[in-house]
Parts: C-alpha cells; structure tokens; sequence
C-alpha cells in the first residue's frame, strides 16, 4: 500500500475539518478583551498620569469594550460598531473567510483582515493583519440573547 498517497488526503481532509466557515460566526459577539489596552495602562504616559485622566481613559476603555459588537449576519455580512471622533457609529460591511481562517471584511473600498487564531461556539479571538506588524489579539465572547417574556 503507498502511503505517501494517504498523507496528502488525510492532510487535506484535517484541513477541511478545521476551517471556520462564515455561518459558524452569525449572530453576536461583544468584545471583552483587547491586549492592546494593557500596553495603553503599562505605558509611563498612563502609569504616570493623575487619577482624574486615569480614571478619564479606564471609563474610555470601559466604554469601547461595551459598545464593540459584532453581529454577523446570514449573507456573509457584519454589522459592527466603530469609533469616528469620539462617537459611536454603525457600520455594515461583507465578510469572507479565506485560506487559513483570515477573516475578510470589506466595506466599500476599504479591506481588513484579522487572523482567527482561535474559535468555539462561545469565543472568537481575532488578530488583525496590518503592514505595522502585530496590533494584538481581540477576544469577543457570544452574546446570548435571553428570550422576551
């Protein structure tokens, strides 16, 4: 028996098996952690602030987790929110998962990619991909909906 024919197909097959496919994302996902917040509160700029613009910033950073959500939607589309001048906005845009589960969204002429670098019903970990290098991982957990009495 040629084994070197099996390992290709095994190989393929796990592939398959592995890779997130757009409909597993529907539905909510809020933000609950981004590393890039530790690095803001380690920095001697935070570190050696006062209280007020401390407290100033930590219910700025409060604030962007709790209105960062993720919906996606039957289509290959995300509703999001985003951040322009202070204010918060809705943003609607198509996704696409490519090879090796980069998550794509496009809005208009715009396009970025976030690596999923960890995924279960419940968590989604995303690590955007930007020509700077590595901005940090974000973690969103599900948001599950209780049902209206």
């Amino acid at each position: 028996m040629n084994l070197s024919f099996f390992s290709p197909v095994l190989l393929s097959l796990f592939l398959s098996i592995s890779s997130i496919e757009a409909q597993q994302l529907i539905g909510k996902w809020q933000l609950v952690y981004f590393d890039g917040i530790d690095r803001i509160r380690n920095s001697a700029q935070f570190r050696e602030a006062d209280s007020a613009t401390r407290a100033n910033m930590e219910y700025r950073i409060k604030n962007r987790l709790e209105s960062t959500i993720y919906q996606f939607t039957p289509g290959d589309s995300l509703r999001y929110t985003d951040m322009v001048n202070q204010t918060i906005v809705q943003r609607r845009a198509q996704i696409e998962i490519g090879e090796g589960d980069v998550l794509i969204i496009r809005e208009g002429e715009m396009e970025r990619k976030a690596k999923i670098v960890d995924f279960d019903e419940n968590r989604l970990v995303l690590e955007p991909i930007t020509k700077s290098g590595n901005s940090g991982k974000l973690i969103f957990e599900r948001v599950v909906e209780k049902p209206k009495k």
